[in-house]
């Protein structure tokens, strides 16, 4: 088990995040996705060579965040597993809302942020996108806070979000680990804290990783977009005519025209800097998000000398439904291993 001390301590913590694909909700639409993050340990060269654009990992690297004042609010349900409980808390300024599932019993538990997919913010409701998950894993002895991120359900607005590739989303996961940190709910052992990310969740994930390593003790992903933000672009934008894409190209350039900018939106860039192990679960029949996606991340990750792990699927898609079960045997699996 990690230490977290030394890291919250002598660590500003810093994020990004992502455009994507959908959740496992069988209602929910995929859209854009598009991840970039960073924590401020050391910056690599290529996020101190030049003067640092405030749309990037780096600067998310060297951002100091805030994370604090997580609120219990009213009761959504109550069952002989769990309760569960709307709540706030507040991330770099922003008050941020979501559901938080604490088990029966005597704790601590271990607690995870789970990180949705593409849901459109205008029909989200709190903690919708990972419900299977949330009450699964709450039954099980994990405390669960499903972030609603920004400009969703009762969270603050961000207007600047979308054309800056929803770097926020990540911002605000990170913002809940400090605040489930420094709660001092008894019901949270802090020490033992894990991630967990479906479609453009996963590719949160991916930036929390490389934006705040140490922050959690291990993390997992279902189904991540493209660790390339233009590939989600191209994938989820594009072909819809959003747009939002003309704004994006307008602001930050094409990645003909401005490859710097690309290249640090990217968690690929960056990772070097990820100290968790990463589990990934990917159908190999997924047309929202290309396993091809997941399998140049690990790559990368396994390019790096990092701890990644791949789990196919044959013949699952999306949303994973008949082997959702033995996926998530493995996830508390993993987790278990991980956060004891």
């Amino acid at each position: 088990m990690r230490t977290r001390g030394a890291f919250c301590a002598a660590t500003a913590l810093a994020l990004s995040a992502a455009v994507g694909c959908t959740t496992g909700d069988t209602e929910d639409r995929t859209r854009p996705s598009s991840p970039a993050a960073s924590t401020p340990r050391t910056a690599s060269p290529t996020a101190t060579a030049a003067p640092v654009n405030p749309v990037s990992i780096p600067a998310m690297i060297q951002r100091d965040h805030t994370g604090s004042g997580l609120e219990l609010g009213r009761v959504l349900t109550r069952t002989s597993a769990y309760t569960s409980y709307e709540v706030t808390y507040e991330s770099d300024g922003l008050t941020i809302s979501g559901l938080m599932n604490i088990p029966s019993g005597k704790g601590p538990f271990p607690a995870l942020v789970l990180a949705h997919g593409y849901i459109d913010p205008e029909i989200y409701t709190t903690g919708r996108g990972l419900t299977r998950e949330q009450d699964l894993l709450a039954r099980n002895g994990y405390v669960v806070l499903h972030t609603d991120y920004r400009n969703h359900a009762r969270s603050d607005k961000d207007p600047d979000n979308d054309v800056n590739l929803r770097l926020g989303y990540t911002e605000d996961v990170i913002g809940a680990a400090m605040a489930l940190r420094s709660s001092g709910r008894p019901e949270i052992d802090t020490d033992r804290l894990g991630l967990l990310g479906r479609s453009m969740g996963g590719g949160v994930v991916h930036n929390t990783l490389v934006v705040a390593p140490g922050l959690f003790d291990a993390a997992v992903a279902y189904a991540p977009v493209s660790g390339r933000p233009e590939e989600n672009i191209d994938q989820f934008q594009r072909p819809e005519g959003d747009p939002l894409v003309a704004e994006i190209e307008s602001e930050h350039g094409t990645p003909e025209t401005n490859p710097r900018f690309w290249r640090e939106v990217s968690p690929l860039t960056y990772v070097d800097r990820v100290t968790e192990p990463l589990l990934i679960h990917h159908g190999t029949t997924d047309t929202t998000c290309p396993i091809r996606w997941t399998r140049q991340t690990v790559t990368a990750f396994e390019k790096a000398g990092k701890d990644v792990e791949l789990r196919t699927y044959r013949g699952e898609g999306h949303t994973f439904y008949s082997q959702w079960g033995r996926s998530m045997d493995t996830t508390m699996e993993f987790f278990e291993r991980h956060l004891s």
